[in-house]
């Protein structure tokens, strides 16, 4: 043995022990195996994942524009991960079942709103509107089934056609065009409604009152850029101050006004089911630019001013809040109004009394506009406490607490400051630059743990993921989609992204959040609510175009049946619509093998980072069906 290793070239420097120098090569051939089988491998199985990440093109092009065809088929075999196999599916009971297939619902529950139900709102008190606020059913009064779209449904117009224009089949009621025949709302023409842009106080339509307004306060400069609209109508108020970059949530109740706020999401006009009466509306405080009424019927008066109190608390420092409509100029029109003017001029000095020691200053009143501005600090409101006893200063330390939360007759106290000229809570840049600015909230360390270098971070974050959706599905970048929900909003990244686009997004924050985050979503400019996201939503059937969702049912999993999530976000997304799913693995794995009852077309695919990211997508379409009048009930 040693004379072949010496003929091999080695034996000249070789002075050890042959049997330790033939164990030495042989583990050395051995690790070279090793190490290259593994290179091997490596080189497969990236090529692979390579391989099953690519985009499809039957995603990419999905034709979503046809309304009266099956939604597209999104092949799931061709670009699924498959993780079935490989990883243990626990936690809620829902997802031993397997492919559970869900029925439709009986027609009667085409337009049902869980939370808003008219025959459970019977139940409840009368006064002060009680039985219109939200009263949520009970886990065994929860349907398990689809809620139909009604026969003959249509994808709406786009954008911005849909301000003027819904189909009739879509919200099949009539009550509008008789009611407010006269005063322009809303008309029915052969299959469509058509929205003139006329309201109860502007005959001449939305676009000269608001023209009206911007004379008596700027619109335009971007100082204002968040509104609502209180007893919206079909919300043509907001929906034209879009084109002013002012982005307007319509806050209107379920009520004999039928379908108001169904007809303003169907023009692709934010709003929202929602009543001033004994909780605070669900939004934090310092939210609203401006607030509105016109001819709202809420009485501002009455209960020794609390409506009023709960504006000042979601208006900014410095907001407006806008008054028309009774008792405003009620000279001209006590008569048409059938009542006294002692009736009215009473009402109106009560009103302008809670204003004054709400501590707001009237800035003008001009024809049937009367408008007031908040202060933009509370020195000077503090003092006159010693003058105007009532209401008090609130004790409460946390004035964004929004969700069942009574409202107070007091007064929600601003951040405090050191100078006069100071704007509590910090100022705001103008529209546009207030949608990058860091939010005072973050700047000033009230939302711990989050600096202006994550912001800026979760900005380009979400900058890069939102380019990455537009390349899954090309109808997101071509404007086929209006509303859209974000479900766990973070920041606003989402929505800032696609600001550009023909969209708008209702920016969420769940209770369960880790951080409250919605005040600071406000301050960019995004507009927002609260959600448990094991209630219903306030919205009617059919009113959202695409939903996002990342890490929602990580979130709940563990607090409710993430079934009846599911089929909540089945109820309000339109036919056709588009859900985006952020989560680990194994839960998308759960929330596939539920979609796949629901008539939904979905595949998972890798994160933006690569296949080693246990965060994945879940990309799904629902399919187009409605409902038949004939039908019995399956719920």
């Amino acid at each position: 043995m040693l004379r072949f290793l010496q003929g091999g070239g080695m034996g000249k420097d070789y002075n050890g022990s042959p049997k330790l120098h033939l164990l030495t090569e042989s583990k050395k051939t051995r690790i070279t195996w090793i190490l290259g089988v593994m290179g091997l491998c490596t080189v497969f199985y990236l090529l692979g994942a390579w391989q099953n990440t690519t985009t499809p093109s039957n995603l990419t092009n999905t034709n979503l524009g046809v309304c009266n065809s099956a939604a597209p088929k999104v092949s799931s075999s061709s670009v699924s991960l498959d993780f079935e196999a490989h990883h243990a599916v626990g936690g809620n009971e829902t997802f031993k079942e397997g492919n559970t297939a869900f029925k439709p619902c009986d027609m009667k529950y085409s337009e049902y709103t869980p939370c808003q139900d008219p025959f459970r709102s019977r139940k409840y008190n009368r006064e002060k509107l009680i039985y219109r606020e939200r009263h949520c059913p009970a886990n065994n009064e929860l349907l398990k089934c689809l809620i139909p779209a009604p026969p003959g449904y249509k994808n709406p117009f786009p954008w911005p056609r849909s301000r003027e224009y819904a189909w009739f089949a879509n919200v099949p009621h009539r009550e509008l065009t008789i009611e407010k025949a006269v005063q322009n709302w809303i008309q029915v023409e052969g299959d469509k409604f058509r929205f003139p842009g006329g309201g109860t106080m502007f005959p001449r339509g939305a676009d000269a009152y608001i023209d009206d307004i911007n004379r008596l306060i700027p619109l335009t400069d971007g100082s204002i850029r968040t509104a609502i609209d209180t007893g919206c109508g079909v919300a043509s108020w907001g929906a034209y101050l879009l084109k002013r970059n002012i982005l307007t949530i319509s806050f209107a109740p379920r009520d004999t006004h039928e379908a108001q706020v169904q007809f303003a999401l169907e023009r692709g006009v934010p709003a929202m089911i929602g009543v001033m009466s004994s909780e605070r509306m669900p939004y934090p405080a310092r939210s609203f630019d401006m607030a509105h009424c016109s001819r709202c019927l809420i009485p501002w008066k009455d209960y020794d001013g609390v409506y009023l109190m709960e504006v000042d608390r979601v208006l900014r420092p410095g907001g407006y809040w806008i008054l028309s409509g009774p008792p405003i100029n009620w000279q001209r029109y006590h008569r048409g109004w059938e009542r006294t003017p002692e009736d009215l001029k009473g009402e109106q000095d009560a009103i302008e009394d809670v204003a004054k020691r709400l501590c707001w200053k009237k800035v003008i009143q001009k024809g049937d506009l009367a408008i007031w501005q908040k202060p933009t600090n509370h020195i000077h409101c503090v003092k006159s406490r010693r003058v105007y006893k009532v209401p008090h200063i609130c004790k409460d330390d946390n004035p964004d607490a929004a969700w069942y939360k009574k409202m107070e007759t007091c007064i929600t106290p601003l951040p405090e400051v050191n100078d006069i000229n100071n704007v509590a809570g910090g100022s705001l840049e103008n529209w546009p630059k207030r949608l990058t600015a860091i939010p005072p909230r973050i700047s000033s360390g009230s939302l711990p743990g989050i600096t202006a270098e994550n912001f800026n971070e979760d900005t380009k974050l979400w900058n890069d993921r939102v380019s990455n959706y537009k390349r899954l599905n090309g109808r997101l970048a071509q404007g086929r989609y209006r509303n859209i929900m974000d479900m766990n909003a973070g920041l606003g990244g989402f929505a800032a992204a696609l600001v550009n686009d023909p969209v708008w997004v209702m920016n969420v924050v769940p209770l369960d959040a880790k951080q409250n985050t919605l005040g600071a979503i406000y301050e960019r400019g995004l507009i927002g609510t609260y959600q448990n996201w094991c209630e219903a939503f306030s919205t009617y059937p059919r009113t959202y175009d695409m939903i996002h969702s990342s890490g929602v049912f990580s979130m709940y999993q563990d607090r409710c049946d993430i079934t009846d999530i599911l089929l909540e976000m089945d109820r309000i997304l339109r036919p056709e619509g588009m859900v985006i799913f952020r989560d680990v693995v194994d839960v998308l794995v759960k929330v596939k093998s539920l979609t796949d009852g629901m008539r939904w077309e979905s595949q998972i695919m890798d994160h933006e980072s690569g296949p080693f990211n246990q965060e994945k997508i879940l990309v799904a379409v629902k399919n187009y069906w409605t409902g038949k009048a004939e039908e019995g009930s399956n719920s």
